[in-house]
């Protein structure tokens, strides 16, 4: 029996192993509802960390550096309206939001917030950010982070440095602090401002994860960007190559550096344009792979070989519709379970429309999947 952390390796490093690591992301707190309301005793024990692990599902298990990578102090937020359909507030970033009420389920709504300001129209405004965004704070970081460090030394299980979400990514943060639109103006009108919270944010994820890793090795980064939609990235190449390219080689070299093996990144939609050139700069890891956007990890692979590897690609959708369309659905992925450099998982968290059941019968025929035993994922017809 190989450990996680074994099975992660031998993974991604396409060689054998007992079976492929069993990860997943999480589901939306409108699904886990669901779920307790359909099988209160098959969920009632679930500790609903999935990137972590998740024992009643034979999660590999998997564990993240905490890391606050974000604004020290944060805005405060307020509440600016509030009317029986909907909220006006400003959150931690400085961002003004319109949100609607209903379907909210822990503070996760069934549709996007509207925007409605940010913090930075200009390069004056941006020296208010910068001074929340100072590298390697001693707030930045857990107290007892030498008793954690001296625990993961001993691990058997691959180590993450910073929690999902933490070390959000240039276009990301570029993003967050002056919204999509006048984001994409920036670029060609106010070049110099681009550039700047660029260079800030390559300098912060630097300095502040270099005392960590001067104390530990860690499997892997990863860099959330979210950059692209179903028609393909919101920044083309061009205007990557000028104002992130070199600024992620230099990040990706400081890890690598430091002996992180896997650098990913993290991007919704169709980044494919984007991927050789973050390959150049040596990112060895994209996922979700959302298939909504018309990708796949199949197609991946074909176009850009064993040097990416993959996480994410099964299709949310398919799960929705049942057994038949599940077990199909898997059907495409033995190739590359074989192959290895690819671990599956839903295509981001898991929505409501995806019943008990059905996530049930997936996680069995992945089980199977993931081990080798395409017989039985074959001959499934009933629940495994």
């Amino acid at each position: 029996m190989r450990t996680s952390l074994e099975r992660f390796n031998d993974c991604m490093q396409y060689r054998s192993s007992d079976r492929r690591p069993n990860h997943e992301l999480g589901v939306w707190p409108q699904t886990a509802q669901r779920w307790r309301d359909e099988n209160p005793e098959a969920v009632r024990d679930f500790t609903w960390d999935w990137f972590v692990d998740e024992p009643a599902l034979d999660f590999d298990r998997r564990e993240y550096i905490p890391i606050n990578y974000g604004m020290i102090p944060p805005f405060e937020p307020e509440v600016i309206e509030e009317t029986p359909e909907y909220i006006v507030a400003r959150d931690r970033l400085g961002i003004v939001t319109r949100a609607l009420k209903a379907g909210t389920v822990n503070g996760c709504r069934m549709s996007m917030d509207q925007h409605l300001s940010h913090p930075v129209a200009c390069l004056e405004d941006f020296q208010d950010i910068k001074r929340r965004l100072v590298p390697a704070l001693p707030e930045r970081y857990p107290p007892d982070l030498d008793a954690m460090i001296a625990r993961w030394k001993t691990r058997d299980y691959p180590l993450t440095l910073g929690q999902n979400g933490a070390a959000n990514g240039f276009y990301w943060r570029a993003r967050e602090f002056m919204g999509t639109e006048a984001l994409s103006f920036a670029f060609f009108e106010q070049p110099e401002l681009v550039h700047e919270i660029m260079e800030c944010y390559c300098e912060l994820i630097i300095e502040t994860s270099r005392p960590v890793l001067e104390k530990i090795t860690v499997d892997c980064f990863v860099l959330n960007e979210d950059f692209a939609m179903k028609s393909g990235p919101l920044l083309g190449p061009d205007l990557y190559r000028e104002f992130i390219l070199p600024r992620l080689k230099r990040m990706v070299d400081f890890f690598r550096g430091q002996g992180v093996r896997h650098f990913a990144v993290d991007s919704d939609g169709d980044p494919a344009p984007l991927i050789p050139l973050m390959m150049d700069a040596g990112v060895d890891v994209i996922w979700p792979i959302e298939r909504a956007a018309g990708v796949s990890p199949v197609m991946w692979r074909k176009r850009f070989g064993k040097e990416l590897r993959l996480w994410g690609g099964v299709d949310k959708r398919e799960l929705a519709k049942g057994p038949e369309a599940i077990r199909t659905h898997l059907r495409e992925f033995i190739p590359l379970i074989e192959e290895g450099g690819f671990i599956p998982t839903v295509d981001h968290t898991v929505p409501p429309d995806v019943s008990w059941d059905n996530f049930r019968y997936y996680m069995d025929c992945k089980m199977a999947l993931l081990a080798g035993d395409f017989g039985k994922l074959q001959r499934n017809s009933k629940a495994l």
